[in-house]
């Protein structure tokens, strides 16, 4: 026992004063009981601190002698925690002799007259339980303190005895019957909650034994009794126990308690002693109660993700209360609301979905007419709730997609969107359905306020908006959200208006001079600025009301111009099919092009925000040339354009003129056969598709970065092209902004790239040119400098780009002598094992001929037949005259596996080509 010291919290403690052993001798002895505080707590904490010098014997009797006879409250309650702390056994593991006046204070204060005394001294029994020599002298004053008149002392007295029987039974043997006894004749609420909680750690048998004896009693009990209850049948159930149904008769009275954590704990317990429906019931509208009456939102995000564990292993017990689970909503937290939705759509069926999805939109219909917090929010939520009982029961999806489009023009945009998803989606689904949607779309395209949500009705519109009034309409309902055409004129004429009202005011300037500036020769100069009045009258026209879609497009936002473009396109397309009336065709064409020709007109003038981008006017430019030449050609569907495609371009028409150079009267052309070789065999033509430019995109910088970089790499024989884009991502300005580049391995810089100054998020290409001198595997790092706020500079580090040598390594061709003779005056030969799940040799050869860029030299007549051995030569050649050889032999086992005999690679040069067998 002596060997083992307890553990204590390290206690911050001041360093700045050491005092002396002396010196708290000398203020344990003569100071005032402040001072003596100070003192004694000085010496706990240092002594919790693993302080050596005061652990000392010389301070215990000091304290003894002129601290334990204090009658000062504070000062005792102080001396408990030195007793605790304080080195009570010598160097042999004994008891120190000062302790026996220790252990004699503390059995005068076990029988002291003041009830707290003796409660706080029955406490601190319970922290030196493991001091048994302290302890054993104490014990007959402990059993007396159950008979204590107050309460406080009889509480503190049984939790000493359980300390003290947990570690020493022999010291208290008949500790069980004891307290036993004391809780059956005990009357306060807390000394039989102590009393029972030391039953069921210590004597479990019997706990249950004054279960049963006071059964019917239990519900009127206290809480911390009834809660120490519940936990003794949790734990008596878990062996074979023959009360079993009389635990759960009596944990289903004990869900009707006053109590919110008797009804939590008793419902827990009850679905896990049995699985009876009407009780996994009750304890699920236990919990909905619970959820309702609780006011801690913590609280109630707990009792639903246990409703929710009872949910997935109960579901259809509870499919009957999901009306009672919604009820939840009442809730203000935006949380709780989420989870008990989702508890509510994992209940859903084809039985209750109607009264889900009419509560729902009654709750939808209160975010509209009362105003809460979060309200945006939880109408989001909700739509999305509707969204995915209509999707999986199709038999509501009409009842709620008219009610859902009536929040389009919510000025919440995330909701809008989520309408838009989930109209574009049932529109999909349901095809009976799309006439009424898309009439509905037609008449709020005047709400809608958000840009996304125009782009996805139109998107709708031009995909299923099928029959010739529909689209007479959507045409008629554009027409009032566009505004007068065209938009450039009428925006013009309103300029015009506005300025004729300020004639007077039209021309006159006011002129104002600035401070003298230097000039970059040194010079002087006065600068004097202008203003005229017609940015006022433009600025005033920008702000004017407008009509939605058309103020979106002054905006500038012309992607949803393109989208606009699009549909209308679409539109006109489906019109010229399905009627027979080819005036209002052209008549419909001609607006639609009309429409188009004004958003990329406006897109470049001054009344817009931003000037039209690239894209856009490009897409928009392709929907006018396809409505322009409707007549003259018909459009092509999908499956003609894609054959077209794909047929083979006739490279050289049957009358063209043929050229013999040795009768060419140009003396001065250079004679190239190599080249009018690749010509004739067409290998010289490199066709790229897209999807191999896009994987030739690297990323430089992150999109967190000022700029955001991404550079195109190209090869072109010995060159590397890179494109690089820069795109600033800050308001600012960057000025004398520099992309400097640098290389590892045999590339060099042709040279550098130019200073740039990009405008606040514009972006700026750059293309720079790398020399290569050898296959090696080089590698491009870099980065962007420019100067900042102050002239202070900033930098961007690039990634690194890194050069793959295949790309300079292509198929060749030599005689079987050739490839002998190199493969025995190369530099270095390698050999590679093979791993492979392959289990045709012939077929792994092909993959690694494809891996390496290199050509098979053995003929196909020597490596056909069914063999269980393959051996092939083969050759490449860089675009450097370097030399490849590789020998691939392989064996196919019996399992059919292929393992290696030989594979080895020699190159010509020291620079080494590395290739991938596995």
């Amino acid at each position: 026992m002596s060997s083992e010291t307890s553990c204590y919290t390290v206690v911050t403690e001041d360093n700045t004063e050491t005092p002396s052993t002396q010196d708290l001798r000398s203020a344990l002895q003569k100071g005032s009981d402040e001072v003596k505080l100070d003192t004694l707590r000085k010496i706990i904490v240092s002594t919790i601190n693993g302080n050596p010098q005061y652990a000392k014997p010389q301070l215990l009797m000091p304290v003894i002698q002129y601290i334990m006879p204090s009658k000062n409250k504070a000062l005792k309650k102080l001396l408990h925690f030195y007793w605790e702390v304080c080195p009570k056994y010598d160097d042999n593991g004994k008891l120190k002799q000062e302790m026996i006046l220790v252990v004699n204070a503390i059995r005068n204060d076990l029988q002291h007259p003041n009830e707290y005394i003796r409660g706080a001294t029955l406490r601190f029994l319970q922290k030196i339980s493991k001091d048994v020599e302290v302890l054993e002298p104490l014990i007959p004053l402990c059993r007396s303190c159950l008979e204590h008149r107050h309460a406080y002392v009889r509480k503190n007295a049984v939790f000493a005895i359980y300390s003290i029987y947990r570690e020493f039974e022999n010291l208290i043997p008949d500790a069980p019957e004891l307290i036993h006894t004391f809780l059956v004749a005990e009357s306060d609420a807390t000394c039989k909650r102590n009393a029972f909680v030391f039953l069921s750690n210590c004597a479990m048998p019997k706990a249950v034994e004054y279960i049963l004896q006071v059964f019917d009693q239990i519900p009127g009990m206290d809480e911390l009794l009834q809660m120490s209850i519940i936990e003794v049948i949790r734990l008596d159930c878990k062996t074979d126990t023959s009360h079993r149904a009389r635990y759960i008769l009596l944990i289903s009275e004990l869900l009707n308690a006053s109590s919110h954590a008797v009804k939590y704990e008793a419902a827990t317990t009850l679905t896990t002693l049995t699985h009876n429906p009407a009780a996994i019931k009750a304890a699920a509208s236990c919990y909905i109660n619970l959820v309702m009456r609780e006011s801690d939102n913590n609280a109630k995000l707990i009792v639903l993700d246990r409703l929710d564990a009872l949910r997935s292993r109960h579901g259809h017990v509870l499919d009957s209360l999901i009306m009672d689970i919604l009820q939840v909503l009442s809730s203000t937290d935006l949380e709780v609301r989420r989870k008990a939705i989702g508890i509510v759509l994992s209940l859903t069926s084809s039985r209750n979905v109607e009264d889900v999805v009419l509560f729902l939109k009654k709750q939808l219909q209160k975010t509209q007419e009362q105003d809460f917090e979060k309200a945006p929010e939880y109408r989001q939520l909700l739509i999305q709730s509707i969204h995915i009982c209509a999707v999986k029961f199709s038999e509501v999806a009409a009842t709620v997609v008219h009610a859902l489009m009536d929040f389009l023009g919510d000025s919440n945009n995330p909701s809008a969107l989520d309408v838009v998803a989930f109209v574009r989606e049932v529109v999909e689904k349901f095809p009976q359905l799309r006439q009424t949607i898309c009439e509905k779309l037609i008449q709020t395209l005047s709400e809608i306020k958000s840009g996304k949500v125009y782009r996805g009705v139109l998107w709708i519109l031009g995909e299923y908006a099928e029959s010739v009034p529909e689209i007479q309409q959507t045409f008629q309902e554009l027409r009032k959200v566009l505004g007068e055409l065209p938009i450039l004129s009428s925006e013009q004429k309103l300029l015009d208006v506005t300025g004729a009202d300020e004639e007077e005011k039209k021309d006159e300037v006011k002129s104002e001079t600035a401070k003298p500036r230097v000039l970059a020769d040194g010079t002087y100069a006065t600068e004097t600025a202008f203003t005229s009045m017609s940015s006022a009258r433009l600025e005033a026209v920008k702000a004017a009301a407008k009509p939605p879609l058309r103020a979106l497009i002054l905006g500038g936002d012309f992607y949803t111009g393109a989208v606009l473009s699009s549909a209308l396109t679409k539109l006109i397309l489906r019109h010229s099919e399905i009627s027979s009336d080819p005036k209002a065709t052209n008549t419909l064409r001609a607006e639609a092009m009309l429409v188009m020709a004004s958003v990329i007109r406006v897109g470049q003038s001054n009344f817009v925000t931003v000037p039209i981008d690239e894209d856009s006017s490009e897409r928009i430019m392709n929907c006018i040339g396809t409505l322009s030449e409707l007549e003259d050609k018909p459009v092509k569907k999908a499956a003609e354009k894609k054959e077209l495609d794909t047929t083979k371009a006739v490279a050289v028409q049957v009358d063209d003129l043929l050229t013999f150079r040795q009768f060419s009267k140009k003396a001065d052309e250079l004679v190239d056969d190599q080249e009018d070789l690749y010509r004739a065999t067409g290998a010289g033509e490199i066709r790229e598709d897209f999807i191999s430019n896009l994987s030739r995109i690297s990323q430089l910088t992150g999109f967190s970065d000022p700029i955001y970089a991404e550079a195109y790499v190209k090869v072109q024989g010995f060159d590397i092209m890179l494109d690089v884009l820069l795109v600033n991502q800050t308001p600012n300005t960057l000025q004398n902004l520099c992309l400097d580049f640098a290389t590892l391995g045999d590339l060099k810089l042709v040279e550098r790239p130019a200073t740039y100054t990009i405008a606040p998020h514009s972006f700026q290409s750059i293309k720079a040119t790398i020399k290569v001198s050898s296959t090696e595997t080089g590698v491009i790092f870099g980065s962007i400098l420019w100067e900042g706020q102050g002239m202070s500079e900033q930098c961007v580090i690039l990634n690194d780009i890194h050069i793959d040598i295949m790309d300079y390594i292509k198929p060749a061709y030599c005689t079987e002598a050739q490839f002998r003779s190199m493969w025995t005056e190369f530099e270095w030969e390698n050999r590679v094992n093979v791993t492979t799940s392959m289990s045709d040799p012939r077929e792994y050869l092909r993959h690694v001929m494809g891996a390496t860029n290199m050509s098979c030299l053995t003929p196909e007549g020597a490596i056909s037949g069914e063999c269980d051995f393959l051996s092939a030569n083969m050759y490449a050649r860089s675009l450097f005259g370097e030399d490849a050889l590789a020998n691939l032999s392989v064996e196919r086992t019996e399992n059919g596996t292929i393992v290696d005999m030989s594979a080895s690679a020699a190159k010509r040069r020291a620079s080494r080509y590395h290739w991938v067998t596995g």
